[in-house]
């Protein structure tokens, strides 16, 4: 999010933040939450990466800046911490490792 929120500042140089917000399609309270290092929703973080005129799935860390394909990071965000109980959010992250996994097994034999 760090390097998100700073490629927000520079593309915005010398614009002030309602400015930016209006070209990008958001109010300037959000774009101001974003640009300070909060986590945006999937519809701001897809208007914001076509602002920048970036592939999202540079920050989504599916895709480095020069291109390349990196190995998909496996990451759970609950909101609440009594959303889930601790022993069903162990089973569901070694449930996806182990489907990641036969993902990249496939990928690599075609």
């Amino acid at each position: 999010m760090a390097r998100f929120a700073q490629r927000i500042q520079d593309k915005r140089a010398g614009k002030g933040i309602r400015e930016a917000a209006k070209e990008v399609g958001v109010s300037p309270a959000t774009l101001s939450r974003v640009e300070n290092g909060k986590v945006p929703d999937l519809d701001t973080f897809g208007k914001i990466c076509r602002w920048l005129g970036e592939d999202a799935s540079v920050y989504l860390g599916t895709r480095s800046s020069d291109g390349a394909v990196e190995a998909p990071k496996v990451r759970v965000h609950f909101k609440k911490g009594a959303a889930i109980k601790p022993e069903s959010a162990k089973a569901l992250s070694e449930m996806i490792l182990l489907a990641q996994q036969a993902l990249l097994e496939e990928e690599l034999e075609d």
